[in-house]
């Protein structure tokens, strides 16, 4: 979803930056994201505002040994809520604890305007943060995006963007500079509210750059599972395909509280 207008001045720039880093109280691989269409956080939506989102995303090797470069990554457990009450201008902020890790925490944010926001077919426009890590020199990724998305008949939705990230923390498997670069994404019901294949890329010779296609199961309009297999650019550093499975669930606090009301009442 979000804003057209990109010639936007360095200052202005550097000020949404600041205050997206501001909403978030803040100073080894992990992708510790906002909204994502699949690997990458390329894509345009944004959670609605009051709407809680929880996540549960694992990435594993399928039917290869350990001694054959089996294994996975740690989990994240993610949670990410709207907190701008606008039709026109929308932000999402969010904790990631990705574990086992040394420094599990990431925080992430993203500010943008959805499709139509300025006029009929205007495209969607985000501007965000994610891995914004806890240790300076390991972890604080502290990745910065743009992304423009649009709704097109028969095709589905069309996601863009660039990142560019701490050049000290996201290198190459040589330890060299390999900071920011380009990503597509796009999704499709197949389905209408029950089945969705998605697809991402994220370019990059570092933890960052890979991509995958899989299937989004909705059992409900709120709970969805995302199965599909992931590679990457650069095995030295991600290992070999992995398998991804990721729960989510999408609630508002009413809801929450009824739920586990009315779970409580059941075993008590």
């Amino acid at each position: 979803m979000r804003r057209r207008n990109f010639l936007v001045k360095r200052g202005v720039v550097f000020a949404v930056i600041s205050l997206l880093i501001g909403a978030l109280a803040v100073p080894e691989r992990v992708l510790a994201t906002p909204s994502t269409t699949y690997w990458s956080p390329c894509t345009m939506d944004i959670q609605p505002f009051g709407i809680w989102h929880l996540t549960y995303d694992s990435y594993t090797t399928m039917a290869r040994k350990l001694s054959n470069r089996g294994g996975d990554f740690p989990t994240d457990l993610g949670l990410t809520v709207g907190v701008l009450p606008f039709e026109k201008l929308q932000l999402e902020v969010g904790i990631d604890l990705v574990e086992p890790t040394d420094y599990p925490v990431f925080f992430n944010a993203k500010l943008g305007t959805p499709e139509n926001a300025w006029f009929k077919g205007s495209p969607a426009l985000n501007l965000g943060i994610f891995n914004v890590g806890t240790s300076k020199g390991l972890t604080a990724q502290n990745a910065v995006d743009v992304i423009v998305g649009k709704s097109l008949p028969f095709v589905g939705r069309l996601h863009a963007g660039y990142y560019f990230a701490n050049s000290s923390v996201l290198k190459d498997a040589n330890g060299g500079e390999e900071n920011d670069g380009f990503m597509i994404g796009w999704d499709r019901w197949l389905i209408p509210d029950k089945l969705m294949i998605a697809a991402d890329y994220m370019s990059g010779d570092n933890v960052l750059g890979g991509g995958g296609v899989g299937l989004y199961f909705y059992f409900t309009k709120n709970i969805s599972l995302l199965v599909g297999p992931v590679w990457y650019k650069d095995e030295n550093l991600n290992g070999e395909t992995k398998f991804t499975f990721q729960l989510d669930i999408n609630t508002d606090i009413s809801t929450a509280k009824s739920f586990l009301k009315n779970w409580v009442g059941k075993i008590s």
